[in-house]
């Protein structure tokens, strides 16, 4: 069973004496049900579950009077096997989406608190945060994702006592002995390919066999096709699903600028604009943009037609690449010099790009931008406000110079910066280099 981090957040909510009914938006598939399933049954006397897909029926509670005593009354008609338990029950309103009345009943149920309610919902903000019904103020929010390189490196048999040690190199920026630096630089190039989708790192981590892993990500990558058919508005989907398959032509660009003209020749903004807004709502993608200097806040120097769109999962991004990319990405050299049309080359540093993007988005960062100023080479792959102040990094996927990164380390305001790359760490001035995998201490 793979172990969660959110399960650590969920004990929090629940020891909070005010604590409101939680909505946990993220992504199809990426264990929000199992995940409150388990914390469930663990946490509570009695758990009840309720899915608006799987049982439909169920709406039928939710029509009428919402006053909980008469929710209790109309569930207990149909979960006949369960107790429901004042101060000792846990309600999962599963894919809430699919049930608006479901949605306005959280204030209810958060008013009269003699029950705890968790509700989990793959396309929520899509439809009912504008609905006069929706419960403003009344509800607490949990965005969630597939698992983080932390999370993976556990199902992978590492220790969080290895973990806790590579934290300490980190926070002390002391080299890591080489044979821990190469097996954590291995499993980052694992992570790469194979992501942190539950069931494709359950594939993974069952069989050890990329192949297998590869045949789960493919599907659950059609999954979401899929899904942008079902929940998207039919003036959206077509749109939608253009923009969301040509990610990985976008990032494999020189520029990787997300450009409309590469999803439909003279595509424009107004076009398609509201297809982007639709696959960020949906946690299908990330959209970090250009500012066009550092300096405090970063928000006003943002351009917001530049910009570059990063999937939330790096798994489901090469699902959308040849397998066989996949070997010369883990390290077979020998079919990367034999190939002719896997344009490595320029593919890499998209992909590395991505990797880091995927880390980043999964600590759950409001605000990521970058910087590419069209006067000059000068670009720094990702700019954050860190615990410190303003954060540059630049991200290498070998051991080239961060050139970039120097020149912009001459801003006084920038306390140092970090390049990421296939380095052990070490530190000359303002300028922090770390292998990749660190980044999960971020």
């Amino acid at each position: 069973m793979l172990k969660r981090k959110i399960l650590d957040r969920l004990l929090e909510w629940k020891e909070k004496p005010n604590r409101k009914s939680l909505i946990i938006s993220g992504a199809r598939q990426i264990g929000k049900t199992f995940s409150v399933r388990e914390f469930g049954r663990e946490h509570y006397e009695s758990f009840v579950e309720i899915n608006f897909i799987e049982n439909p029926e169920m709406k039928q509670v939710f029509e009428g009077a919402l006053s909980v005593d008469s929710l209790i009354l109309k569930l207990s008609m149909y979960i006949e096997d369960k107790r429901l338990i004042p101060g000792k029950t846990l309600i999962l309103l599963d894919e809430i989406q699919e049930c608006e009345n479901a949605i306005a009943s959280l204030k209810f149920w958060n008013d009269d608190d003699r029950y705890d309610v968790i509700a989990t919902g793959s396309a929520l903000g899509l439809s009912y945060r504008g609905s006069a019904s929706y419960p403003v103020g009344n509800v607490e929010y949990l965005n969630m994702y597939s698992l983080d390189f932390e999370e993976f490196v556990w199902a992978n048999g590492i220790s969080e006592e290895v973990i806790a040690k590579l934290k300490e190199y980190y926070e002390k920026r002391e080299r890591v002995p080489e044979a821990i630096h190469n097996r954590m630089s291995e499993l980052m190039k694992y992570y790469m390919v194979i992501g942190g989708m539950p069931d494709v790192v359950n594939a993974f981590v069952s069989t050890k066999n990329i192949a297998t892993a590869d045949e789960v990500q493919r599907r659950l990558y059609k999954d979401y096709i899929m899904d942008i058919a079902h929940y998207a508005k039919p003036d959206i989907k077509i749109k939608a699903e253009k923009c969301y398959r040509t990610i990985q032509a976008q990032l494999a660009k020189e520029n990787h600028k997300f450009q409309y003209g590469a999803v439909e020749h003279k595509a424009t903004a107004n076009k398609f604009g509201n297809s982007i807004d639709w696959l960020k709502n949906a946690y299908f993608v990330k959209e970090v943009t250009n500012i066009s200097r550092i300096a405090y806040p970063l928000d006003t120097y943002k351009d917001e037609g530049n910009f570059r769109l990063y999937s939330t999962d790096i798994g489901i991004f090469m699902a959308g690449y040849d397998f066989n990319l996949k070997r010369v990405l883990l390290g077979e050299k020998e079919l990367e010099n034999k190939s002719t049309d896997l344009l490595i080359g320029t593919a890499k540093g998209g992909i590395y790009e991505a990797l880091a993007a995927d880390m980043l988005i999964k600590k759950d960062i409001e605000n990521i931008y970058f910087l590419k100023d069209p006067k000059s080479t000068m670009e720094i792959e990702f700019i954050i406000n860190g615990r410190d102040g303003i954060l540059p990094i630049e991200i290498k996927a070998g051991r080239k110079k961060a050139n970039s990164l120097s020149g912009i380390l001459e801003n006084e305001i920038i306390p140092y910066g970090i390049k990421f790359s296939s380095q052990n760490i070490g530190v000359a001035g303002k300028k922090h280099t770390m292998p990749l995998y660190m980044m999960m201490f971020l």
